[in-house]
């Protein structure tokens, strides 16, 4: 006999299964809704034409070429005369005066002494203190050490420590005081030494000391051939060691070694702009350039500057060849469009936005004639005539001059150089007038009317996109 209660439970179990599946909540809707809305998404995207921005920046052309140069100046080493332990009055890379205090010499090590100072002398001590405190810098806490020395120099010029003049050293009748030798003064058992010249005092020798412009070759820029010393010690120096170089002249020049194409690119100047990177600051020098055998070098020199790169032998500078500036863009985004000429009497009046108004005559089936005001945007100008979208007239359209039967016919075109801005999220053409160009980039005028600006954002591929084309 046939089981009913079976089938029944078999019947009754597929069909509430069935219920559960047809069963939709709202979180699967959603769901859904969204992969299918993500899946289009992507598919415009992977089809569509994607337009690239590129903001408008201003600067040169291309930057500047830098090169590592070797300054030469009028340097001398001055040499200890006697053996002994040596104390520095004149601060490193600083200038002297003639007959000022430079270092004292004894047989021992420096011993404390006692010089009383009064009144403006006083004064000045405590101002150049509260100065050095003021600009003092942690980090350059060498410095401390330079203003010591520079401190003590001041004290003795001020405790009245003057050299004593060679009389015996008179070369002829006329000779002045200037020009007489000059001997170390004797003052608590040391013997101090002073410039017998206005300079720049140096504690430290690199080995260039003797190089001239007629001895100098390749060889000589090869900044690992001789090494920096540093003349300032503690110890016991002996006679004829070297204890400080004074360089006594403004005058200075760099020298640069050049390639063939350097040396063309740079001919014909006799003044060039240097930019030194040591500190970014700009001096103009005179320019030449050296022929020696085979080798060609530049040479530029300079009439101040010195004392703010006198401790660097070597110099990384730029030489500023590139000066014209401007607009930098990309000559992808350069497109040329054909213009209307209209000459600027046929204007009414010009309104905002670069816009004019013009008096267009039509004419209809019947020959009645009949006049409307026209506004249309203006492009571009030149001396006599404005620049106008072919798309606000026809050829052939007939505008009048104000109070005036004069007409004219709208029929000559003329290009004009510009690039698509969408600053407003849709292509609007601006005209560029080109300064200067390379292989990929090109500058343009800055503040020109009807043209762009500064970190305006414009097309990258003007191919890519079409006049009034909304992109978003």
């Amino acid at each position: 006999m046939k089981d009913f209660s079976k089938d029944t439970k078999r019947r009754n179990f597929h069909i509430s299964d069935l219920k559960k599946i047809l069963t939709l909540n709202i979180g699967t809707v959603l769901f859904g809704a969204l992969f299918i809305y993500m899946v289009i998404s992507i598919l415009l995207y992977l089809t569509s034409s994607r337009i690239t921005s590129y903001q408008v920046t201003a600067g040169p052309l291309s930057r500047n070429q830098t090169y590592t140069a070797l300054a030469i100046y009028s340097e001398e080493l001055v040499e200890a005369k006697a053996s002994g332990y040596i104390t520095y009055y004149a601060r490193d890379n600083s200038k002297t005066k003639k007959l000022g205090p430079v270092f004292g010499i004894s047989d021992e090590r420096e011993t404390p002494s006692t010089v009383e100072l009064q009144g403006d002398d006083l004064e000045s001590l405590r101002t150049s203190i509260a100065k050095f405190a003021y600009g003092f810098n942690a980090a350059n806490f060498s410095d401390t050490y330079e203003f010591k020395y520079e401190l003590e120099g001041d004290i003795l010029q001020y405790a009245g420590v003057k050299p004593v003049v060679d009389v015996s050293a008179k070369q002829s009748p006329g000779e002045t005081e200037d020009s007489l030798s000059v001997r170390p003064l004797s003052i608590n058992n040391q013997t101090i030494n002073f410039s017998e010249r206005d300079g720049l005092i140096l504690y430290s020798a690199d080995g260039y000391e003797g190089l001239t412009e007629e001895s100098l070759t390749k060889d000589d820029f090869t900044q690992r051939a001789k090494h920096k010393v540093n003349l300032r010690t503690s110890e016991k120096v002996n006679l004829g060691d070297p204890i400080y170089k004074i360089i006594d002249n403004e005058e200075w020049s760099i020298y640069i070694p050049l390639t063939e194409k350097q040396t063309v690119q740079l001919a014909g100047r006799d003044r060039i702009r240097v930019k030194f990177l040591k500190d970014g600051k700009t001096q103009v020098g005179k320019f030449s350039i050296l022929q020696k055998d085979k080798d060609f070098y530049c040479r530029i020199t300079f009439n101040s500057g010195l004392i703010r790169y006198a401790s660097n032998r070597f110099l990384e500078i730029e030489l500023v060849t590139n000066t014209k500036s401007g607009l930098k863009i990309p000559l992808t985004a350069i497109v040329n469009k054909d213009f209307y000429i209209i000459p600027k009497e046929f204007v009414i009046s010009e309104r905002r936005d670069s816009e004019a108004n013009f008096i267009k005559e039509t004419t209809d089936k019947s020959g009645k004639t009949s006049q409307e005001f026209i506004g249309a945007t203006l492009y571009a100008e030149q001396e006599d005539h404005y620049f106008v979208d072919k798309s606000e007239f026809k050829e052939g359209d007939v505008l009048i001059k104000p109070d005036s039967t004069e007409r004219y016919i709208i029929k000559d075109t003329a290009p004009l150089e510009g690039v698509y801005s969408i600053n407003k999220g849709y292509a609007v053409f601006r005209k560029i007038s080109i300064i200067d160009q390379n292989e990929d980039f090109c500058i343009v005028e800055q503040g020109t009317s009807f043209g762009i600006a500064q970190y305006d954002n414009i097309v990258l591929k003007s191919d890519t996109v079409k006049e009034e084309e909304i992109l978003y």
